[in-house]
């Protein structure tokens, strides 16, 4: 669940409300009793991405992952660069 900002139009009292996408924003100033509230727009909680999927190297050509294991088994063996 988001933090809502709210900003009094009447008071100016400004606060922050932890409720559900789905709930009715506020209208009810809790300061001045007033119903002059404006929800503000605000950064946002910012998007998490996990697992597969997300990355450049998730989609990879087969063709390079077999280079790339073919090379670390070379160095594995003393083959390559040192």
């Amino acid at each position: 669940m988001p933090n809502y900002e709210y900003k009094c139009g009447n008071c100016e009292f400004r606060f922050e409300v932890f409720q559900s996408i789905k709930d009715k924003p506020k209208k009810r100033c809790p300061c001045c009793r007033k119903h002059k509230l404006v929800r503000l727009i605000g950064p946002g909680g910012g998007i998490l991405f996990k697992g597969s999927g997300f990355y450049q190297t998730d989609y990879r050509s087969k063709g390079y992952k077999e280079a790339k294991k073919a090379e670390s088994t070379r160095k594995d063996i003393g083959g390559g660069d040192e």
